[in-house]
């Protein structure tokens, strides 16, 4: 993205910025280029702005100045950083003696934004999150086994040593179901998804499987990205509200209108296509077979 300013600061904002973050927690899109904006003009300041909504979510990709945050109910909003954006974890603006700088956004990071709407789009003028969750973020990017305690560490291995879904078996699955052309959770999914989540803790080594699918109403482009957006509505929820760790998570998937669990000619049939299938895995190698 090319930033013109009038302010000095602006080209060390610039600079800062170049580079995204990586290691997203898991399959995370980066913003295409097609995305990208280019603003000329200066830096807009907070000061007078009106106020934007609250956005609660986790950042699923960074270009720039600009981060993409994903709610729970799936919906994406890009939002715009300066150097004006403060950052603060749950204990405070300082982090170890240093200020927090907009370098702390990475992917996989949940965040809650305060906003303000500038004439160019809208902009953080503050993001939070907590210390527990970017310490978690912070080890996935930089891939170190040593950094994770001694659980995380036994699942990290795990999942090198299995790389086909052949290779587990299933010890349970919970199916949440949608309303046609919706990936929003009803109130009834959002439980069935803390209990499953509860029962997966309690099963030695399990790892969760998210996939999404539709009925067969609508083309195939459309169903593709219905489902993976319900898939993804599924996995914000599970490690927001029921606290499933992101590295204990296979690489989500979206399989359309493929395995319809029942006939897809009828409305009840069509309802119970309409789902996301939250399976419990175990490695078979450390399941005795």
């Amino acid at each position: 993205m090319r930033l013109v300013s009038n302010k000095a600061g602006a080209l060390i904002l610039l600079a800062m910025l170049a580079v995204p973050s990586s290691g997203a927690v898991f399959a995370q899109d980066q913003v295409e280029a097609r995305d990208d904006i280019t603003v000329t003009g200066t830096v807009p300041s907070f000061l007078g702005l009106p106020k934007g909504p609250e956005v609660k979510g986790v950042i699923v990709s960074r270009t720039g100045d600009r981060i993409k945050v994903r709610a729970a109910d799936g919906t994406d909003m890009v939002i715009g950083v300066t150097n004006e954006t403060q950052v603060k974890a749950s204990g405070g603006f300082l982090s170890g003696g240093k200020k927090l700088t907009v370098d702390a956004l990475l992917n996989g990071l949940p965040v809650t934004v305060k906003t303000v709407q500038a004439p160019s789009g809208m902009y953080a003028s503050q993001i939070s999150f907590k210390n527990g969750d970017y310490k978690t973020a912070q080890m996935i990017r930089n891939g170190t086994q040593q950094q994770f305690d001694e659980q995380t560490a036994a699942t990290e291995a795990l999942r090198g040593r299995v790389a086909d879904i052949d290779n587990y078996n299933i010890k349970g699955t919970t199916n949440v179901y949608f309303a046609t052309g919706s990936w929003k959770l009803s109130p009834e999914g959002k439980n069935e998804l803390c209990t499953v989540a509860t029962q997966a803790d309690g099963t030695n080594n399990a790892l969760l499987l998210v996939v999404g699918y539709t009925d067969s109403v609508g083309d195939e482009d459309y169903n593709q990205t219905l489902s993976e957006k319900r898939a993804s509505s599924v996995i914000n929820y599970l490690q927001q509200y029921c606290k499933w760790k992101p590295y204990r998570m296979l690489t989500p998937t979206g399989m359309a209108e493929s395995d319809p669990l029942a006939d897809n000619d009828t409305e009840q049939g069509r309802q119970q296509n309409r789902r996301v299938s939250v399976n419990i895995m175990v490695s078979k190698s450390v399941d005795g077979m």
